[in-house]
């Protein structure tokens, strides 16, 4: 790379429902470009178009998080609707502008608790369906990501590719960009963002159980071969 940073290979970092917080890891850029901050991985059981009920426990989890010492807490793919919908007219009603009633209330709760969040949701412009992930503080959505690269499972059988740049977004913790689940099979997803200067790459994901591998392999090939922190963040359930 360019700058030449050298930095550690991230660990893998989990939140458990029971309580348990395993591996909440310092971030630290041993040239001194990035302060220190603290991350939290909440891998939680989501309901099927559930909206309301998954979103008050995102809330709940944040809380805990924070409490914990995080200033970002990443949450899994569609993590306000759940992903393994069967058609589109089933997934439609629990889409959402960027602009709609959960993102906004998400954005009361990281003003509340001084906190920044990634969480997954089905996001709806026009007559199209994107899988998408919001990036929030208490100031508001800070910066989005529609999935780019589809896999034949899932709600992504039903939903429209993103045509947007890999786009690394500034924020008071550093800069971050975002990919989700299967955007990480294609190394080229995970090096744009380095070569844009991330700092962290966050993988909201959604993995089917076939793709254990995938999940114990990929996160830390992303983040060698890139010198960059990378995170990904499973459902449970």
């Amino acid at each position: 790379m360019d700058n030449q940073k050298q930095k550690l290979l991230l660990p893998k970092i989990k939140y458990y429902e029971n309580g348990n917080v395993k591996n909440i890891t310092y971030f630290d850029d041993s040239n001194g470009q990035m302060e220190k901050f603290k991350v939290a991985g909440v891998q939680m059981d989501i309901q099927l178009g559930e909206v309301e009920a998954n979103l008050d426990r995102v809330i709940q989890f944040l809380q805990t998080t924070v409490e914990q010492g995080a200033s970002l807490t990443v949450f899994p793919e569609c993590t306000l609707t759940g992903y393994c919908f069967s058609s589109l007219e089933e997934a439609w009603p629990y889409a959402e502008a960027v602009a709609g009633a959960s993102l906004a209330r998400l954005v009361s709760a990281c003003r509340e608790f001084d906190t920044l969040a990634i969480v997954g949701f089905l996001e709806r412009e026009g007559d199209q369906l994107f899988n998408s992930l919001a990036l929030v503080d208490g100031e508001g959505v800070l910066g989005t990501y529609r999935k780019v690269h589809l896999p034949k499972l899932g709600v992504d059988r039903f939903t429209t590719p993103g045509v947007g740049p890999f786009e690394v977004i500034s924020t008071r913790l550093g800069r971050l960009g975002m990919n989700i689940c299967y955007d990480s099979s294609f190394p080229e997803a995970a090096r744009v963002l380095s070569l844009e200067g991330a700092d962290l790459i966050c993988l909201p994901t959604n993995w089917p159980p076939t793709s254990g591998l995938t999940a114990d392999v990929i996160p830390d090939a992303r983040a060698l071969e890139n010198h960059v922190y990378f995170m990904s963040v499973n459902r449970v359930g």
